[in-house]
């Protein structure tokens, strides 16, 4: 095994975990969104009146702050971060 050889086997792992990281980093990014709405929820929840809906009304049974954070952070995962994921790898190339 040459040293040159080695020396390229070397930097291009490297590149590939950097870039796997990022990738992960960018993907963990939604969930991890999800998870704090849902410890908000757990945390505060007088903020959920849909567990106590004693006369309100249909919007403000609606507006629920921690769901919409639920909800951002599955969109995200869904429809942004896959797309940008796949954009930055065909980058890399």
């Amino acid at each position: 095994m040459s040293a040159e050889f080695a020396r390229t086997l070397d930097r291009t792992g490297r590149e590939e975990r950097t870039e796997s990281l990022r990738m992960r980093a960018v993907l963990a990014l939604g969930p991890l969104t999800s998870a704090a709405g849902l410890g908000w929820a757990i945390v505060q929840p007088w903020r959920l009146t849909l567990l106590h809906p004693a006369g309100q009304g249909f919007w403000w049974l609606v507006a629920e702050p921690p769901l919409y954070v639920v909800a951002a952070g599955l969109l995200f995962w869904r429809f942004v971060a896959r797309g940008l994921v796949a954009d930055m790898a065909e980058a890399e190339k």
